[in-house]
This record gives C-alpha cells, sequence and structure tokens, in this order.
C-alpha cells in the first residue's frame, strides 16, 4: 500500500463503538468513540456508524480506503454476521458486514471482538512475534481470542474460545446468551457492577461506593475505591456469586 492507503478499524462494544483509520504500519492516523446505545437496532446503528465514520474521514481527506475491518460481539469471520449477541438488542442473525459493504464498496471482514484484538496483538502488540498464545478482553462482556500455530482458533460454527460462556455456576446468574453462570455474569464490568448492587443490598458495611448513585456505579469507580483500600469493592472482585 502506498503512503495515503488505509483501513477501518471498527470495535463495537456493548457500551461504546471505537474506530480508527489505519495504516499498513498499524499507525492509527484519526480515531473517534461514540455510545453505541446498546438497545437500538442495527438498523438503527448503521447509519449512525455511517455517519462517526464519514465525520472523521473529512479530518483526513487525501486517504484512499481499502478495507474495512470490524470486531463485534458475536461476530462470525466465516458468514459476516452478528448472531444472537447478548450485550446488543440485535435480533438473531445481523449481516453486518453486507450492510456496511453497501456504504463503501471495499472488502469488509468481521470477527468476534476478541479474536480481532487477538490479530492485533499478533500483528503489532504484545504478541508480535508469538505463535501460541490467548487474549483476554474486559469490556461490557468477557472475551477471549486464542492463537494456535499463528492461526486464531474459529471452530466449525466461528464461534470457538467463548471464555465469557463458560459456566461456572450451573444455579449461578442469567446470562444474556440465555444460559445461566457464565463467567461474564461475574467477572466483566457489568458482571462486577451488578455484584456491587448486591453487596450494597445485604450488607451494611461502610464504603465509599454507597456515595455513587447507581446509574453513575461503573467498573473503574469500583476499581479505584479497591485500590484506596474499599473492602466491599475488594469484595466485590473476589466474588463467585456461589
Amino acid at each position: 500500500m502506498t503512503d495515503n492507503n488505509v483501513v477501518i478499524g471498527i470495535d463495537i462494544g456493548g457500551t461504546n463503538t471505537a474506530l480508527g483509520f489505519v495504516e499498513e504500519s498499524g499507525n492509527c492516523i484519526a480515531e473517534a468513540s461514540f455510545p453505541t446505545h446498546a438497545r437500538e437496532s442495527a438498523e438503527v446503528f448503521i447509519p449512525r456508524l455511517h455517519e462517526q465514520i464519514e465525520r472523521l474521514r473529512k479530518s483526513v481527506p487525501e486517504i484512499i480506503l481499502k478495507g474495512i475491518g470490524i470486531g463485534a460481539p458475536n461476530g462470525n469471520y466465516y458468514r459476516g454476521t452478528v448472531e444472537n449477541t447478548p450485550n446488543l438488542s440485535w435480533k438473531g442473525v445481523v449481516p453486518l458486514a453486507a450492510m456496511v459493504k453497501k456504504l463503501y464498496n471495499v472488502p469488509v471482514a468481521i470477527t468476534n471482538d476478541a479474536n480481532a484484538a487477538a490479530l492485533g496483538e499478533m500483528k503489532f502488540g504484545a504478541a508480535k512475534g508469538m505463535k501460541d498464545f490467548i487474549v483476554i478482553t474486559l469490556g461490557t462482556g468477557l472475551g477471549s481470542g486464542i492463537v494456535v500455530s499463528g492461526e486464531v482458533v474459529y471452530g466449525s460454527t466461528g464461534f470457538a474460545g467463548e471464555i465469557g460462556h463458560t459456566i461456572v455456576d450451573p444455579n449461578g446468574r442469567e446470562c444474556g446468551c440465555g444460559r445461566k453462570g457464565c463467567l461474564e455474569t461475574y467477572a466483566s464490568a457489568t458482571g462486577i457492577r451488578r455484584t456491587v448492587k448486591e453487596l450494597l443490598e445485604k450488607s451494611a458495611e461502610q464504603s465509599e461506593l454507597r456515595n455513587i448513585p447507581p446509574d453513575h456505579l461503573s467498573a473503574k469507580k469500583i476499581a479505584d475505591a479497591a485500590h484506596r483500600g474499599d473492602a466491599l469493592a475488594r469484595e466485590a472482585f473476589e466474588f463467585t456469586g456461589r
């Protein structure tokens, strides 16, 4: 690629969506983020994504777009779809790659967001030069990207290696995937917030977290409180639900 050729990297999370224009070297020349609004449909999300891309594109007008890569919850690399994602209100199978390709006539690839993170680390990041490793992503959910012999493990269905949906308590919390006791219902930003709310309700223990309105309670605020020695916050990170 020449110097002005770029691709767009898009990371769709349950809380925020990030995007950037990236050169072949891995250098990101422009980036932005915006709320995903997880309760909206994909048909509402796509025009908002398009608006954000075009707004960012105006800041780097000399580029030539060569392709688009998307990391999304339950993104299927084989089919270019997002399927029954637990952290978004997108119903059934959404042909996301095809929807984006209607806007930009360039190659569009999609995969699970954790798999995309693993690919990025292998090519440009901490796993550069490695052939066998696992990347764990922690956010609204809990994801994992597994690389063996330099290749991402997708499995026959495209959904291999979903560590966040390993059941740790068969009688535990309901998960967005429809099962109970998945690891991400405890070990994720969403799970940690839920744990703290439960502990605050059940315990009279003093905690600085009691001064934070429930709607403003975030995993970062809980982690900061734990680092400052707040016992209830620390308990939340040790909680298993069993």
